[in-house]
């Protein structure tokens, strides 16, 4: 059981945003008034959960709003007390999140009721609205996966395959890694018990047989930033039992990961990354094809970041991630960051960088508008951005991602309509393709155009992956 206390919680919000105290401590009172008398099935008091996920909001620096919400996400749902009371007591944005919160709980991913598809659908376009939403959910599950062990058998595995199937991909998307690792491992020790002990075993014996080359390699590394006299700070990940779990399937022998171990170097801006990235080059010798910079061309959910695998002590292969400490925030909490950042506009940012820059918010608006039946917005979800991704290059180095099975007509009209409406040739990797081409990763792709072409032939459609695409074709041959 977690004993998180009201104590510790506020303990956590002092450090970062004093002035809320007060206003989250209304909230827990109001809560643990509200539950009075509930319990879960732990047999511990029901407010025991909500102040877990305030505290695990809290870890991520969220807003008051957001704390708040945290603490009072059930209260719709299980209490009394109307949204308009809520929003008398506290304020209309905290009675939208709690609102909003409520529409995503009442719903099963894995029942086929017309309802509970609506309600999916509810959650999945809920980021559209206000990604905090989003954010306390991811929460609110995580700390329901926490506690799973008290679910029967057969609500363990339900609950843990709609977390891989909903929940997992949105906090890839918004980029809170630490939450989709944790989201990850919580769910694959459920669905498959005996090969996660049996790969967290492996996991415990290969560090504990690298551990001193690990600890070398940082006290050299250590020794390097010091004469250069840069300010860092170093951190040891090492690769979660799922990703590992994935690789195996893949083929690979568990020595052969590549990213098994990871050495973290945060330091204080972009020119120090790629002058230690120099350093490190120096004295261990890196993989020339395991060299990704992250830097310069961010993953599409923002991830920043500079990999060099490299031959480290004793011949065992250690990436090392370089970036910066804002870079290493959002690389754990992706969207989240924001709140630290960018302080009291931070909702606002969030929302605008999510229209602007993250691609999978587009398809997602786009989704939304085409599909009108549930059934068949979800299916389309699950096919186009939950599925696997590639990730491809346009002849600038602009990362693109589109689903798996994508041809060059949906990069073309990924990046822009008139180049799928007038592109007449597609250009991967130097050599000319059919527009049927199946697109792989890492693939680079030139579009040629020509405006007097005759424009997409109907049978495009079909050739299509994307939802986009599809909408497109048919609104200029409609024409």
């Amino acid at each position: 059981m977690n004993n998180i206390t009201l104590e510790q919680l506020l303990e956590v919000i002092k450090s970062y945003n004093p002035d809320e105290l007060k206003r989250v401590e209304k909230a827990y009172h109001y809560a643990e008034l509200l539950h009075q008398g509930q319990t879960r099935q732990s047999g511990e008091p029901y407010i025991v959960h909500p102040l877990n996920v305030a505290y695990i909001l809290a870890e991520m620096h969220a807003d008051g709003d957001t704390l708040c919400a945290g603490l009072l996400h059930d209260v719709l749902e299980d209490t009394e007390i109307s949204k308009e009371q809520l929003a008398k007591d506290f304020n209309d944005s905290v009675a939208n999140l709690v609102d909003g919160v409520t529409k995503i709980s009442k719903m099963n991913f894995s029942s086929k009721q017309s309802q509970n598809l609506a309600n999916t659908r509810k959650i999945i376009t809920g980021i559209t609205e206000d990604v905090r939403i989003i954010i306390i959910k991811l929460a609110d599950r995580l700390h329901n996966m926490r506690t799973l062990q008290y679910k029967s058998e057969f609500k363990q595995k339900e609950n843990a395959l709609e977390t891989m199937e909903i929940f997992v991909p949105l906090a890839y998307y918004i980029g809170t890694y630490r939450i989709k690792s944790e989201l990850e491992d919580l769910s694959f020790q459920y669905l498959d018990p005996q090969m996660y002990q049996k790969i967290s075993q492996k996991k415990n014996k290969i560090e504990k047989d690298n551990q001193s080359s690990i600890q070398e390699m940082v006290f050299n590394i250590e020794q390097l930033l010091d004469r250069e006299n840069i300010q860092s700070q170093i951190k040891v990940r090492t690769k979660n039992i799922y990703g590992i779990y994935k690789r195996l399937k893949d083929g690979y022998k568990i020595s052969d990961i590549h990213d098994l171990f990871a050495l973290k170097i945060m330091v204080e801006n972009k020119a120090e990354c790629y002058q230690l990235l120099g350093m490190i080059h120096s004295i261990y010798h890196p993989i020339n094809n395991k060299f990704k910079d992250y830097i310069c061309n961010p993953k599409t959910n923002m991830y920043q970041s500079l990999h060099t695998t490299v031959f480290g002590p004793n011949d065992h292969l250690i990436q090392t991630q370089i970036r910066t400490y804002n870079m290493d925030k959002i690389a754990s909490f992706g969207l989240a960051t924001y709140w630290d950042i960018n302080k009291g506009n931070a909702r606002n940012v969030m929302q605008e960088d999510l229209k602007q820059k993250y691609q999978f918010f587009k398809s997602l608006v786009e989704i939304n508008s085409v599909f009108g039946d549930n059934q068949d917005f979800i299916n389309q979800i699950k096919d186009e951005l939950f599925s696997n991704k590639i990730y491809v290059y346009t002849t600038k180095g602009e990362i693109i991602e589109l689903p798996k099975g994508s041809t060059p007509i949906d990069f073309a009209y990924s990046i822009h309509t008139d180049i799928g409406n007038t592109m007449v040739a597609a250009v991967v990797n130097d050599e000319y393709v059919s527009e049927n081409y199946i697109l792989k990763n890492k693939d680079r792709v030139r579009i040629i155009t020509d405006d007097l072409s005759f424009g997409p032939r109907e049978d495009w459609i079909d050739k299509a992956k994307t939802t986009k695409a599809k909408r497109k074709i048919k609104e200029f041959n409609r024409n």
